[in-house]
C-alpha cells in the first residue's frame, strides 16, 4: 500500500500552485477563436478559445468588463490577455482574462485604449503627480534616436535659445524590437546623472513605428522618474502613453525644446528693461531724497540757534528803535510842557511884578504881608524891590474899601 495518499482537493490545490508560481502563467496572451460565448446575468462572461489544435476555457469577470472594447461572439478572432490557473472545485485549468482584444485590424489600437484606460485607473495620469518642468535649466538629458529630425531639431533649437545649456543624448533605439526597454535604460541612466530636465521622443510615424512609446515599462520608468519628463513624440497629431503620463506634452520635438530651454535674449531683454526701470526709480528717489535734505536744510537754518539769535538782535534792534522813537516822542511833549509851564511860570514870577515897579512887603521875621489888619503903627516892614531892599516903619494904616463887582 501506497504510503502517500492525498485527496483530489489537494491535488487540484497543488496544481493551481504551480501555475500561480509561474511567472508567464499570470500574465499571458492568448489568441484564438470565440466558441461557446455566454454572457451571464451576474455580467459575467464565459468563452472558449479554440484553434485547429485544441480548446481553451475562459473567462471575463464582470469586474473585467471595462477590459472588453466591443460585444464578442462566437466566431471573433481575438487575442486575450490574462492568467492561467486552475478551479479547484472541477479541477480544470483555465483562462482568466483581463482584456480582450480583437486581433486582426484595429488590434494595436485597442491594445493602446486598454493599457490607457488600466493605467488612468491606477492614476498615473492624475494632474497632481505632473512635476513642474524647471525655468532655468542648465542641463538637458535626451532620449532619442542618434540620427533624425528630432535630435537635430532639439539641439538647434537649444543653441539658439541658449548656448549655456549642456545638452546630453542617450541614444536609444525608438523602434522595434528592444526599443521599449532602451527607452527605459536611457531614462535611468539619464536620472543617474542628475539632469534638470529630460526630453524623450522621437520624429513621426505609423502606429507600429512609435508603438515603443506605448508600453507599460516606459509608462511606469517615466511615471517613477524624479526627473521632469516633457514627452514629445511623433507629430501633433500623435498621442502615445507617454504623452499621458510625462510631466508635460510637447506636440513636436522642437516644441518640447521650446518648453525646456529659456530664451537667454528674452531673459537679457527682461534684464535690460529691469535695469532701465531700476535706474529710473533710483534716480527718482535720489532726486526726491535731495529735495528732503534741502527742505531740512531751510529748516535746520531756520530754526539753528544762530538764526534764532539774529531774529532776536533783529527784534531787539527793532524795539529799541521804537523806544527811543517813543522817547524822542515823549521829550518833545515834555518840552513842549515844560515851556507852557514855564511860560505861566514866568508871568507869575516875583522877580518879573518886581521887574513891572511892583514891590514885596515881608515882616522882620521874612513872612509877607498881605492885609494891613495885621500890622500896627511902628512895625518895622521889609520892602523888596527889583534891585534891592528896604527897611521901613509904619507910621499910618488906611484900609481900602473893596467894592463887590
Amino acid at each position: 500500500m501506497t504510503k502517500n495518499v492525498y485527496t483530489v482537493g489537494q491535488v487540484n490545490a497543488y496544481i493551481k500552485n504551480m501555475f500561480t508560481q509561474d511567472f508567464m502563467m499570470n500574465r499571458i496572451y492568448v489568441k484564438g477563436e470565440v466558441s461557446n460565448c455566454k454572457y451571464h446575468t451576474s455580467g459575467h462572461i464565459y468563452f472558449t478559445l479554440k484553434d485547429e489544435t485544441g480548446s481553451l476555457h475562459a473567462v471575463l469577470f464582470a469586474g473585467n468588463r471595462k477590459g472588453l472594447a466591443f460585444d464578442m461572439r462566437n466566431g471573433d478572432n481575438v487575442i486575450v490577455l490574462g492568467s492561467i490557473s486552475v478551479y479547484e472545485r472541477d479541477g480544470k485549468y483555465q483562462l482568466y482574462a483581463r482584456e480582450i482584444l480583437l486581433d486582426g485590424a484595429g488590434l494595436l489600437y485597442q491594445r493602446f485604449e486598454a493599457l490607457k484606460r488600466e493605467l488612468e485607473e491606477m492614476g498615473m495620469f492624475a494632474p497632481e503627480y505632473k512635476q513642474p518642468i524647471p525655468q532655468y535649466i542648465k542641463t538637458l538629458g535626451i532620449v532619442t534616436a542618434p540620427t533624425g529630425a528630432a535630435i537635430r531639431d532639439i539641439q538647434n533649437i537649444t543653441g539658439r535659445r541658449n548656448p549655456y545649456v549642456q545638452t546630453i543624448l542617450y541614444p536609444a533605439l525608438v523602434q522595434g524590437d528592444g526599443a521599449a526597454a532602451s527607452i527605459v535604460n536611457g531614462i535611468h541612466a539619464l536620472e543617474r546623472l542628475g539632469v534638470d530636465v529630460m526630453i524623450i521622443g522621437r520624429g513621426g510615424g505609423s502606429m507600429e513605428d512609435l508603438w515603443a512609446f506605448n508600453e507599460e515599462i516606459v509608462a511606469r520608468a517615466i511615471f517613477e522618474c524624479s526627473v521632469p519628463i516633457i514627452s514629445a513624440v511623433g507629430h501633433e497629431t500623435d498621442t502615445t502613453i507617454a504623452d499621458y503620463v510625462a510631466d508635460l506634452r510637447a506636440p513636436t520635438p522642437s516644441a518640447a525644446a521650446e518648453l525646456a530651454v529659456y530664451d537667454v535674449r528674452q531673459l537679457q531683454g527682461q534684464l535690460l528693461t529691469i535695469r532701465m526701470e531700476l535706474n529710473r526709480r533710483l534716480d527718482e528717489k535720489l532726486q526726491y531724497c535731495r529735495e528732503k535734505m534741502e527742505q531740512f536744510e531751510r529748516s535746520v537754518k531756520l530754526f539753528s540757534p544762530a538764526s534764532r539769535l539774529n531774529d532776536r538782535r533783529q527784534m531787539a534792534a527793532d524795539l529799541a528803535e521804537k523806544l527811543e522813537f517813543i522817547m524822542r516822542q515823549r521829550l518833545t511833549a515834555s518840552r513842549h510842557e515844560l515851556e507852557l509851564y514855564a511860560g505861566k511860570l514866568e508871568a507869575m514870577s516875583p522877580a518879573r511884578k518886581l521887574s513891572q515897579g511892583y514891590a514885596f512887603v515881608s515882616d522882620k521875621a521874612g513872612r509877607g504881608i498881605q492885609d494891613v489888619d495885621h500890622l500896627q503903627q511902628g512895625d518895622i516892614l521889609n520892602i523888596h524891590m527889583m534891585n534891592g531892599r528896604v527897611k521901613a516903619q509904619v507910621c499910618e494904616i488906611s484900609k481900602t474899601t473893596v467894592e463887590n463887582e
